[in-house]
């Protein structure tokens, strides 16, 4: 079967990882995230345009320093060329997914942490999920 069907939420919200591509098609890429209290994806800047959807948890998303109270339920749409960050601000986990378009990471890769997503230094190399 091609593309990508299945309960996004229900996954989103089972996640652990820091970071985890789902699916990447010629345009676009699908990733889920977990992001720890205190803990932020860090501050980014990309070409390309980039959605939030939060499943779980209270953060904050910061666009070109303007800064907005984030709940379970709410979108954040990123367009190209615009500073963000998205903070968990709340005492449990803050679970998300995320679309770029087009993709920005290697297909199918896997941060267990922050800490190993920094180290690695993988960008989009072209190759897609089917």
């Amino acid at each position: 079967m091609k593309g990508y069907i299945k309960n996004i939420e229900e996954i989103t919200v089972k996640n652990e990882e820091f970071r985890q591509v789902l699916y990447t098609a010629k345009n676009c890429q699908l990733v889920i995230m977990a992001l720890k209290p205190t803990e932020e994806i860090g501050l980014e800047l990309h070409k390309l345009d980039q959605f939030f959807r939060v499943e779980e948890g209270t953060g904050e998303a910061i666009l070109d320093g303007v800064h907005t109270k984030i709940s379970a339920g709410f979108a954040v749409l990123v367009p190209a060329g615009t500073n963000h960050n998205i903070i968990n601000t709340g005492s449990g986990p803050m679970k998300l997914y995320t679309l770029y378009a087009p993709p920005n990471h290697r297909d199918g890769v896997v941060h267990h942490t922050r800490a190993e997503a920094e180290k690695d230094n993988e960008h989009f190399d072209g190759k897609t999920t089917e």
